[in-house]
């Protein structure tokens, strides 16, 4: 004698077996969303990645012309190509370089005294409620701290200089903001007195971080 099906229980061949493919459509709904706002957010990326990597580069030209060494990163051996004189001649973004895959852009002074190496303007894109974020932050060391457990530390603060949703970001704003800043890191350099841009950066921007390393 065959068995009653268990309470709850559905039988083979029901429509219940068919729970599947409502999960499936909702599955193949959300990747058609994702993968659309991606192909929004890189071609967003695509535009902006070039023009700050332009900027920042005419910016690392500038204070060489001072002696000043600064680190671009992305390097420019990933994408320029030059056909005449190092650095100020002419050059073309090299084959293959895919500006909206960089995720960070930023310019580090790598000046040894004064304590300024490390001193770096950096644009990151950062999810802010699960949404794309340009964030523009300025870092530099304080000083040391000895602790007991873990010696000499460096201490750092992060300054935030600039926060939007990408598809709200103001190139306009972006180099009204690298002027401005700029201005006063390059001066601080002909001066020698790295002070007038830390006075700047506390007078002008909200600290929202400090860190040991």
């Amino acid at each position: 004698m065959a068995m009653a099906a268990k309470k709850g229980e559905a039988k083979a061949g029901t429509r219940d077996d068919d729970w599947f493919e409502a999960l499936d459509a909702e599955l193949e709904k959300k990747t058609r969303e994702i993968v659309q706002a991606a192909g929004e957010e890189n071609v967003e990326r695509e535009d902006l990645n070039r023009q700050v990597i332009e900027d920042f580069w005419k910016i690392w030209k500038r204070f060489n012309k001072i002696n000043v060494i600064m680190a671009l990163e992305p390097s420019y051996n990933n994408w320029a190509l030059f056909s005449d004189t190092f650095p100020d001649g002419p050059w073309t973004w090299k084959p293959g370089f895919r500006p909206s895959a960089v995720s960070t852009i930023q310019l580090v002074d790598r000046t040894m005294d004064q304590g300024r190496i490390g001193d770096a303007l950096k644009l990151a894109y950062v999810s802010v409620d699960d949404k794309p974020h340009l964030r523009a932050t300025f870092e530099y060391c304080e000083g040391e701290h000895y602790y007991k457990y873990s010696g000499w530390k460096r201490i750092w603060s992060v300054h935030t200089l600039y926060d939007e949703p990408l598809d709200r970001v103001s190139l306009k704003e972006l180099r009204k903001l690298f002027t401005d800043l700029v201005k006063v890191w390059y001066e601080s350099h002909l001066r020698r007195n790295r002070d007038l841009l830390i006075k700047h950066l506390k007078a002008e921007f909200e600290r929202v971080e400090t860190f040991n390393q």
